[in-house]
């Protein structure tokens, strides 16, 4: 017996039509996943080689010769280096609760070996405040050192270790008046901690004047592209041929670290202050016997020069018949003489009169310009030493 059908409707037909795209679809997903996923596989565990197929080592290109240049620099840094030394300011403090004494490490910076005797060379700022200092020769070679004698106003310091003369090696010392800009430099130090770090660079310039931490000027200062950054400060700056020619002293730079802009105290600066810091612990200056009046109220009283406040009994400025400030009737101040020039060179600030003296020592005859109740006149003055 024939069973009639009724014919398919047009719903039903749709959906099995769009059941039938879907397993299409998810059909070729699973086949194309596999594959990607067979693939991944393939690659992550690398290629298969059979025997000599497998890859090998690089073959060394042979090293080609060092340049002249390359070879005098590593001969530079190699003879240097052990009278390069590395030095780390400590503070002593008490613990909290047993106030048990503890050093703790306050600053870091660098230092150079001067002589024999174990004195080495550095920047005041490096050791400033200082409870304790140890001194790193060579391979952790520590030694704990003393402070014999600092000059702030020129941010230099003398220290002295217990060494063995075999680890106290001093570098041969150079000249800073015969430098030329574009002289190549080379600088030693333990920036940010990592010894005996070599940057090299050129004279930028030369005559430079900066400021101390006192406030003072140093004058004659060599300022290099060098990289100098913190911890370089109290290192060697050296010429080409290996002489010291400045100590590493500051840079500029607006974020604190290396810009391009260092400067170095000149080495002729330090050859004659070392000697007598060694000897006397400070700096023995030459002076006039006289104190001064400081600039803020000579600018008040709307002087030009450096007013003399008051002249030593005896001293070379009374010898030569210079006054200070007297009292007046009514109580009110009459000034005496102000100091104007010295040899020629114009003398404005209190800064002005140390610096030229500074480059004086005791004995030197210099000319000194002053004014009194409008008048100008010059006096000779054998200078002599003061404290």
């Amino acid at each position: 017996m024939d069973v009639l059908r009724e014919p398919m409707s047009s719903r039903r037909r749709s959906r099995v039509a769009v059941l039938t795209a879907l397993f299409v679809l998810v059909a070729l997903a699973v086949v194309f996943l596999s594959r990607d996923d067979r693939e991944q596989r393939e690659q992550s565990a690398g290629p298969s080689y059979a025997g000599s197929e497998a890859p090998q080592p690089r073959t060394v290109s042979a090293p080609s010769a060092l340049g002249d240049d390359e070879l005098a620099t590593i001969a530079v840094f190699e003879r240097a280096s052990p009278s390069v030394a590395f030095i780390v300011n400590r503070a002593i403090r008490r613990e909290v609760f047993s106030l048990n004494p503890i050093e703790v490490p306050q600053g870091s910076g660098t230092g150079v070996v001067w002589d024999e005797a174990g004195h080495v060379i550095t920047n005041f700022h490096v050791v400033y405040g200082a409870d304790a200092i140890t001194v790193v020769l060579g391979r952790n070679r520590e030694h704990a050192a003393r402070v014999v004698g600092v000059a702030p106003d020129q941010d230099l310091a003398v220290l002295r270790i217990r060494a063995p003369k075999d680890q106290l090696v001093p570098l041969p010392i150079g000249s800073a008046h015969d430098l030329l800009a574009g002289q190549k430099v080379l600088a030693i130090g333990n920036p940010f901690g990592l010894d005996h770090t070599l940057t090299t660079g050129i004279v930028s310039a030369i005559g430079r004047t900066i400021t101390s931490l006192t406030g003072r000027t140093i004058e004659g200062v060599i300022q290099t592209d060098a990289a100098i950054n913190p911890g370089n400060s109290g290192g060697p700056l050296l010429d080409s041929a290996g002489r010291l020619i400045g100590i590493n002293t500051q840079i500029y730079s607006p974020s604190g670290a290396f810009a391009g802009i260092g400067f170095a105290v000149p080495v002729d600066m330090v050859n004659r202050i070392v000697p007598q810091l060694i000897t006397h612990g400070k700096v023995i200056r030459a002076g006039m016997g006289v104190s001064v009046l400081s600039d803020m109220i000579t600018g008040r009283w709307g002087v030009r020069g450096v007013v003399i406040r008051q002249v030593t009994s005896s001293g070379p400025a009374d010898r030569a018949g210079l006054k200070g400030l007297r009292s007046v009737n009514g109580g009110r101040i009459s000034l005496g003489d102000v100091v104007t020039a010295i040899d020629g060179e114009a003398v404005r600030t209190v800064d002005d009169l140390l610096t030229i003296l500074d480059r004086h020592k005791v004995g030197d005859r210099v000319n000194v310009e002053v004014e009194r109740d409008g008048a100008s006149r010059a006096v000779t003055i054998t200078l002599q030493e003061v404290g």
